[in-house]
Parts: C-alpha cells; structure tokens; sequence
C-alpha cells in the first residue's frame, strides 16, 4: 500500500467516524526494513494497514497504537532492541516519548509518531429556520460534526448531541427518540412556557424528562440566532464533562475497552491479544506471540520457557 492509498483510506476511515491511529516512520538508525515516511494505521481491532517495519516492529505499533486509541493522546514510539531502556512501554524523560525494547529486531532503532484520530463530537440539529442553520454554522466552527437532521432518521450509536429547533414541527417523537436512545445532550429552542409545555407532553417518565434542556442554552441575553447558537454551544461545553462519561462508540465499533495483552514467553514482547494475534493453546491456557519466530520456537521446545 503507497502513502497515497494509505491517506485514501485514512480519509474513507474519517468519513465514516471509525477512529484509528496514523503511525508515521519519522527517523530510522540502520539497520531497518523502514525508513522515514513510511506510515500504516491501526485500527480498533487490532488490524495493521500499511508498512512501519518487520513483524516485530509492527507488533509494537499495534499495541501502543491500540493504546494511543484508548487513551486519545497521540505519542512518539522509539522501538530499540537495547536491553537496557527501563521498563518496557515506559515514558521516557522526554515529555511524549515512549520507549520500548524489542529484542527481535535485527539491531536498528525505529522512531513512529502515533498519531490519534477520533472522530468529532456529532451532532443532529433538527429544524430549517435561521437558528437551526446558525447551529450548524457555529457548531463546525466549534469543530463539532454538526449535521442537519429530520425527524424520522435513524439515531447513530455515537450521537453526541441533539438539538431541536424546529419551532413546534416535530418536537415530540424527536426528543422522545433522542432520550431512549441516551444521548449525552438533547436540547430544544423554545421559550420557557413553551418549552414546559412540550416536556409535559412527552411519553417519558419523570427523571427522563430531566434529560432535555429546555430553553437550551445558558442564559447570556441571546437575541439573535448566531448568538443563541453560541448560548446552546456553551451549555454543551459547560456540560462536556457529563457529556463525555456518557457518550457512545462510534456506529459498528465496539464499547471502549481496555487493550487486552499478553506477554510473548519467548522474547518477553508485551503483545495485543486480537483476533489475528498468533497464539498456541497449552494446558495452562492459550500463549501469545509476537511473530512466527517465537511461535516456531515455543513450539519446537516449550520446556525451555518454563515460565509459559
């Protein structure tokens, strides 16, 4: 795969809000299979597209990439086969650096910085009137996935917001849908009175109805529709934190969860367990490996590696 298919697949990987981390090759000390400018991306399964370097090295990327995707903070990655680098995975004195002793590469040092790409905030503004549009305006300005919505749509898994300006079209099924679904934030543009009104009227028990913000928007004197749009923005923003706790993963991903590891009892390489990983099954469990070198080698003896 060239660097040009690579960012191709990248920007398809955006466009469809699947998060992935870019791992670019950015100094190589001799000797190694990678130079600089050689990228791949690792995505949430494990999966490794793209050339950073030799199975061994493409092992370690794959799981501090994996790492980089829960945590979100993007890293350099110093992958050396010196035995003397501390504790593996351990940040290094330099604010960013992490480095790892690989001891199955052929002698070079590798440099990738592990960029993360997360998907945007997404947001469904519901309603065709200036402020509806204002919020799509202001919300990419934010850097928001702003995108207009009509009522009926099917709610994504990973909706973040969703703020109803239809101004009495609609309003009923769209909130009631939005707050079964869970999402984070569901707001409706409407006066006090009015919005009351609608929040009595909904199918929704008690402690559901606390979950629409109505007037949506902190109370700044906003008159015209940019500047409640503004006033909406910074509600969210004021609730980010509640926000984040609940929102949802993205559409075909799975919930978020801890990068499941194991250590190569050959090498003693800390490796990703994922489908694609290659492993062995003992009576004591299954062993994991960092390439098929190890595994050849566990398996032409495993009474070598006692502590398997």
């Amino acid at each position: 795969m060239t660097n040009t298919e690579l960012l191709n697949r990248a920007d398809v990987l955006r466009h469809g809000r699947t998060p992935f981390v870019l791992a670019t090759v950015v100094h190589a000390v001799r000797p190694t299979s990678a130079r600089p400018g050689d990228s791949a991306l690792v995505l949430p399964d494990g999966t490794v597209e793209g050339f950073v370097g030799g199975t061994c090295a493409e092992t370690t990327v794959q799981l501090q990439g994996l790492r980089v995707l829960e945590t979100g903070e993007s890293l350099l990655l110093r992958i050396t086969p010196a035995a003397d680098t501390g504790t593996e995975g351990a940040r290094d004195p330099v604010e960013g650096l992490v480095t790892v002793a690989n001891p199955c590469l052929s002698g070079g040092t590798l440099d990738i910085f592990l960029e993360a790409n997360l998907p945007p905030a997404l947001a469904y503004v519901y309603g065709h009137a200036p402020i509806a549009r204002a919020l799509l305006d202001v919300g990419r300005v934010l850097g928001l996935d702003a995108r207009p919505a009509s009522p009926g749509e099917p709610l994504p898994p990973d909706l973040d917001v969703v703020v109803v300006a239809t101004h009495g079209r609609d309003e009923e099924t769209v909130l009631t849908e939005a707050v079964r679904a869970g999402v984070p934030y569901i707001g409706l543009v409407a006066s006090p009175k009015r919005g009351a009104a609608v929040l009595a009227g909904l199918d929704l028990g008690e402690e559901q109805r606390t979950h629409v913000h109505t007037p949506a928007g902190l109370d700044i004197g906003a008159r015209t529709p940019a500047e409640i749009a503004l006033s909406v923005y910074a509600e969210i923003i004021a609730l980010r934190p509640q926000v984040a706790r609940a929102a949802r993963p993205a559409a075909g991903s799975p919930a978020p969860q801890a990068v499941a590891e194991n250590v190569d009892p050959v090498c003693g390489m800390t490796v990703a367990i994922t489908p694609a990983t290659l492993s062995l099954d003992r009576a004591a469990g299954r062993v994991y490996f960092c390439g098929p070198g190890c595994q050849h080698a566990f398996a032409d003896d495993p009474s070598r590696y006692a502590h398997a």
